[in-house]
């Protein structure tokens, strides 16, 4: 069975950066690295992914919205995922279950257990091994999302900033319950200095020189 990392964190902090870095390091260390993310990732995860990011559908309740996440993550899980891991690979995704707790649960205020089951579920009970939350003020990541995007904002993105500040809040506070699985990063820091202490957590759990 391979390794299975994620990475969580608001728009902005530097993920797509981050993992595209540590791919091309495992790479140079002979891994088959699979990078993809949510929601997305597959065909049929795309077309939901164009649903549930545009900002024009400010009528989706959030029960749809959970549904609509779970359905693509199923898809990826089944489709992409689970197959690269039994073949021994790397997968690295942008987003994956823990999104969901932090937007719909903490964010929106859904159940909590609740949207455990549904997770557990959609996913067939598949957790990341490593999950690697670049943390950043609410404030910072929206005017970064803004400048990367010229001004052009998601579904997501448009919420305000106390809904925001409430997924963050919950980031921190599955980190902290879970400190064997979650990474917390400043990302404010270099990227060359996030990358590094990205690649000390891998190359433990890897057993590999840093």
């Amino acid at each position: 069975m391979g390794l299975f990392v994620t990475f969580e964190g608001p728009e902005g902090s530097g993920k797509t950066t981050q993992i595209r870095l540590l791919g091309e390091w495992l790479r140079a260390r002979g891994y088959d690295v699979l990078v993809t993310r949510e929601p997305g990732g597959t065909a049929i995860g795309d077309r939901i992914r164009d649903i549930l990011l545009d900002p024009a559908h400010t009528e989706m309740y959030p029960e749809a919205e959970v549904f609509l996440f779970s359905a693509a993550r199923a898809q990826l899980v089944r489709e992409v995922i689970r197959p690269h891991l039994a073949r021994g690979g790397l997968v690295l995704c942008d987003r994956y279950a823990d999104s969901t707790l932090a937007y719909q649960g903490y964010g929106r205020g859904l159940d909590l257990k609740r949207l455990e089951a549904i997770t557990e579920f959609a996913t067939g009970g598949l957790r990341p091994d490593v999950i690697i939350y670049l943390d950043l003020p609410v404030e910072e990541g929206l005017a970064r999302r803004q400048r990367a995007r010229g001004g052009e904002w998601n579904r997501l993105d448009a919420e305000q900033l106390v809904f925001h500040r409430r997924v963050r809040e919950g980031y921190l506070q599955m980190a902290a319950a879970e400190p064997h699985r979650w990474l917390v990063l400043d990302a404010r820091q270099p990227i060359d200095s996030l990358q590094q202490a990205i690649r000390k957590r891998l190359a433990e759990r890897l057993q590999l020189p840093a």
